[in-house]
């Protein structure tokens, strides 16, 4: 047995006690952590064709994993115009005006990230932007990817005159007079006006993958939970794996919509297990209601619109069916539940499958962003992994309520967001991730938010809900051991030691010692992949 890659003069950070381990040096074989111990016996492992690397005291932990993103739709949705710098309207005006200007004639314009906090007490609507975009077809993703603003240009180009039906929670949002104000909420109203604008070729949008995943790699991920399977993307992730191209080690989740019926569920249930060397099939993806900034969210009061009143299936007993088929096929899931009737209803549907912490399936419940006290013990009493991306927290509300997520709930549940330190005080396994592209997918700045829960545009801001911060180490587990229980891989990956996976990161000093703000600017050094460095610095 070769030994492929041998790491020197390193701190092995152990995530599960903070500390170092006693060694310091790592040998790797066929993918795996074969030995540790000094630097000496480490180098008589290795032989003329291994890879070694002296880190002269860089900090290694094990490969860190994001707990939920969208690599390839969000590939896709994050072509265009980037929005997600302008705070105020004028921002967003003088962007597009700027983008108008380089665009040929007939030529849609396509953006990403808008914040509706940059209406402030404006509707989030089409009018708003005229007359930029004035005769110009144009597609703004508003950043929580479940809502689009479009142009009266390309709604006029889509065929959308007036409001439509749907068979889930979806709406083309209309005026008084019934006329489109260009804002649409959810999936099926946004691709009634997508369809109609141009599509990337196949190898456009391979190439936009292999980019962002590159990226990833290069922040330090050596994994991810992908929270969908669109179309053709496991044949890319499949292309990718099969030519040496894919960085990352991902966990798939096909969608089950509502409406899915018995053949439906059978085919996810069937689906399972595929994959290949670096990607997997492995659960679930189910939502449960939309979101709070734009009044689809499922709450168990209205918000102060009137609005988020309702399920994002029309009928929830028939999510609570299709839980209990998958749960019994010893089928993980990941349900989408912001609002607090969500969260509550995807719990009772776990119990009444017979879910808990013994059955052996790990559901999970994704972002949680507000949940009243009496929920907080059922997760671990279920067994139910919380998964959060507290960036969201960071940079979409504000620590005096005055955005529109905050302002839609009111001060009593907004002094609920985002409750990842009483999750985990409870006993709740908590995993960390981005959403991405909901928020940037840089691990250093996902932890750092769990940590200083400030807007990343200006670090002097007051926290929201600084009691609900996590320690360094908690987010350090959160996002390596937590990670590898959520995908039941405790057994081999997410810590350093011998027989597991060969995922490291490397970083120029300890992450748990560098300060909340300071840490997203932390050099890494090194991302390893199965033994395989998939990214390094050229200072190393």
């Amino acid at each position: 047995m070769r030994t492929s890659l041998v790491l020197l003069s390193a701190r092995l950070l152990d995530p599960l006690t903070g500390g170092f381990l006693p060694q310091s040096a790592v040998a790797v074989s066929d993918g795996r952590i074969v030995a540790l111990g000094d630097d000496r016996e480490m180098r008589a492992l290795a032989d003329a064709g291994t890879t070694v690397v002296d880190l002269a005291g860089a900090v290694v932990t094990p490969g860190l994993v994001d707990g939920h993103l969208h690599p390839v739709s969000g590939a896709e949705l994050t072509h265009g115009l980037d929005l997600s710098a302008c705070a105020i309207l004028e921002d967003v005006r003088a962007a597009l005006a700027r983008a108008v200007r380089g665009l040929e004639r007939g030529e849609w314009l396509q953006g990403w990230g808008l914040d509706p906090n940059v209406f402030g007490d404006r509707p989030v609507e089409a009018a708003a932007l005229a007359p930029v975009l004035d005769g110009v077809p144009a597609l703004l993703r508003l950043f929580d990817a479940h809502s689009t603003l479009a142009s009266p240009r390309a709604l006029e180009l889509a065929g959308v005159d007036g409001p439509q039906e749907f068979t889930q929670a979806a709406e083309v949002v209309c005026d008084a007079d019934g006329r489109p104000t260009g804002l649409l909420l959810e999936d099926a109203a946004c691709e009634l006006v997508e369809r109609a604008a141009p599509q990337p070729t196949r190898a456009e949008r391979r190439h936009r993958l292999a980019a962002v995943l590159g990226e990833m790699a290069a922040s330090g991920l050596t994994g991810g939970h992908a929270m969908d399977a669109h179309g053709d993307s496991l044949d890319l992730y499949a292309e990718l794996d099969s030519a040496g191209e894919l960085p990352l080690r991902l966990r798939v989740a096909p969608w089950c919509q509502p409406g899915v019926d018995a053949d439906g569920v059978r085919a996810l249930i069937d689906q399972q297990n595929a994959g290949g060397a670096l990607w997997r099939v492995d659960g679930v993806k189910l939502f449960m209601d939309g979101t709070i900034d734009n009044g689809t969210a499922w709450l168990e009061r209205p918000d102060c619109h009137g609005e988020s009143t309702h399920a994002f299936w029309p009928d929830p007993e028939a999510y609570t069916h299709v839980i209990g088929e998958l749960h019994r096929a010893g089928v993980p899931t990941a349900t989408h539940a912001i609002g607090d009737a969500a969260v509550r209803h995807a719990l009772d549907a776990v119990a009444e499958a017979g879910g808990g912490a013994g059955s052996g399936v790990r559901h999970r419940v994704e972002h949680i962003e507000t949940v009243p006290d009496d929920t907080l013990r059922r997760f671990a009493e279920l067994g139910v992994l919380a998964s959060m991306q507290p960036t969201h927290c960071c940079d979409f509300t504000r620590a005096d309520h005055t955005d529109n997520w905050s302002r839609r709930l009111g001060e009593e549940r907004a002094g609920r967001a985002w409750r990842c330190r009483d999750l985990w005080d409870s006993g709740a396994t908590v995993v960390l991730g981005s959403d991405w592209p909901i928020a940037p997918y840089p691990p250093l700045a996902v932890m750092a938010g769990a940590r200083h829960r400030r807007p990343s545009r200006d670090l002097t801001q007051p926290p929201h809900g600084p009691e609900q911060a996590l320690t360094a180490l908690e987010a350090l587990r959160a996002i390596t051991v937590n990670a590898a229980y959520a995908a039941g891989e405790e057994d081999r990956a997410g810590q350093l030691a011998v027989g597991h996976r060969a995922d490291l990161t490397v970083f120029a000093e300890n992450p748990l010692t560098t300060a909340a703000t300071e840490l997203p600017e932390l050099p890494v050094l090194m991302t390893v992949l199965e033994g395989r460095t998939t990214h390094r610095a050229a200072t190393l």
